[in-house]
């Protein structure tokens, strides 16, 4: 049952994956879902806007700013977990990477839409805070990454303490959100990004669990 219950989940999330990476298309995507999004564009890059935000938002999305998040996390579950934190840091960083090099490699260059700022109806009125970057727009890659990283820890430790499934997502969510108001992804592109990076973390997460079934996944 449960076995059957992990397949359908997985087919429920490639399935809408699959969908929304067909809308997302320059070509396909309805007229109304396309503007739809750029109605949130410019709500969140313009309407937002603030002197805090234009401060801290591009320190958020930029990697060196969660060094020592990472280098903690490292730390911690080595002294935590011994042999097994190893193994937890390396499928960590697998899951982000394997996040990483599909988002940029494979499906952007397949879905091919263009960021805000090279748009031609929405980089009129973008407020460029960072430098456009090369590339596609869609998924993001920031989202993508960061919630496979934050999902996988959350599936690993949220028995233990309860209270990680939101830090975690609190902190995906916040460096997705950043991305959209510097004004280099679209909604979209950060939403279908995160729901790929949910289903990356949880992919590496069972992983994890079928190569140390030792590992004591109940609340201490």
């Amino acid at each position: 049952m449960q076995r059957i219950f992990r397949f359908v989940l997985s087919f429920i999330l490639l399935a809408i994956f699959a969908t929304i990476i067909i809308l997302s298309s320059a070509n396909a995507m309805p007229d109304q879902l396309l503007q739809l999004d750029r109605h949130l564009f410019y709500f969140i890059n313009h309407d937002l806007s603030n002197p805090f935000f234009d401060w801290i938002m591009p320190y958020l999305r930029n990697p060196k700013c969660w060094i020592p998040l990472y280098v903690f996390i490292i730390g911690f579950c080595i002294w935590k977990f011994k042999k097994q934190g190893i193994v937890i840091i390396i499928l960590l960083a697998l899951a982000a990477g394997f996040a990483d090099f599909t988002s940029a490699s494979i499906i952007k260059p397949l879905v091919k839409r263009v960021r805000p700022c090279r748009d031609p109806v929405v980089s009129q009125t973008d407020i460029a805070r960072i430098s456009c970057g090369t590339g596609y727009s869609f998924p993001s890659t920031h989202a993508t990454d960061h919630f496979a990283m934050a999902f996988f820890m959350i599936m690993l430790f949220y028995r233990k303490w309860r209270w990680i499934w939101l830090w975690a997502i609190l902190w995906a969510a916040t460096i997705s959100f950043a991305q959209v108001y510097v004004g280099v992804h679209f909604p979209i592109d950060v939403s279908c990004g995160a729901i790929y990076g949910i289903f990356v973390g949880w992919l590496f997460a069972k992983l994890f669990e079928k190569l140390q079934p030792q590992f004591s996944f109940e609340k201490s």
